[in-house]
């Protein structure tokens, strides 16, 4: 539903919104435009594949849809809200609250237990021992891990590391999931369970998430793929009829 409209004909308010959005690095001779006015709403609850060419600008967007990167010009809004406007440290607050990331490379502490790797953005937000123990069980019970909160990432296979990566990034019960290559160091069969895993997340749990990927049959388990190329959108369609 790329126009925003509910069955019942209401428009609905994009959670994520671009417009115009430019991101230049260095200056002079030297400048290169790695976004050249992108426009881009995402609205709550869709599942969007975000794929393109090495230096098609992909990446770039979603650093700063993440907050971890702010663009040169243009205006990016979370929920109706100027993310330029705010500090940095409002900006970390956003990230905390609101987001949740997994990686290619799973990004575990490897002496660290799976429970303990889960509960670590429960930390940074002061949560309880008590708490957080009890919300990361949550968490891998939600992933299919019940049974597995001790065993450190180098005593799991890479489908089950990655589980332990999703279950971190859900703990927090983030609005969006921002999943970079998720599939990108697994087998076919892994690969196809995590998608089945973020699929489920998306549609049981109402997570909106934006996965970048360059398996085009990763990409079709999302509603949505956005294609990027030459620092612009080239192509935006729904494949699925969203829930």
């Amino acid at each position: 539903m790329i126009n925003g409209t509910n069955s019942n004909g209401t428009e609905r308010q994009p959670i994520i919104e671009l417009s115009g959005v430019r991101k230049v690095y260095g200056s002079g001779t030297a400048a290169m435009e790695a976004l050249r006015g992108v426009d881009l709403r995402i609205y709550p609850g869709e599942f969007v594949a975000v794929m393109g060419p090495s230096g098609s600008g992909k990446s770039t967007c979603m650093n700063i849809v993440g907050c971890l990167d702010t663009p040169t010009s243009g205006a990016y809004r979370f929920c109706g809200v100027e993310v330029g406007d705010l500090t940095r440290n409002q900006r970390a607050l956003l990230r905390r609250h609101y987001l949740g990331f997994v990686f290619q490379g799973y990004n575990l502490l490897n002496r660290t237990s799976a429970l303990e790797n889960i509960e670590l953005p429960l930390i940074y937000r002061g949560v309880t021992v008590r708490s957080r123990h009890q919300q990361a069980r949550q968490a891998m019970e939600v992933v299919g891990l019940t049974g597995w909160q001790h065993h450190t990432p180098g005593e799991l296979s890479g489908g089950q590391q990655q589980r332990v990566a999703i279950a971190r990034a859900i703990v927090t019960q983030p609005l969006v999931l921002l999943a970079d290559e998720p599939t990108g160091n697994l087998d076919s069969a892994r690969s196809i369970e995590i998608m089945e895993l973020l699929t489920s997340l998306n549609e049981n749990q109402g997570i909106t998430i934006v996965m970048v990927t360059h398996e085009p049959d990763m990409a079709e388990y999302a509603t949505r793929t956005v294609h990027f190329k030459d620092g612009l959108i080239s192509t935006d369609h729904s494949h699925k009829e969203n829930a």
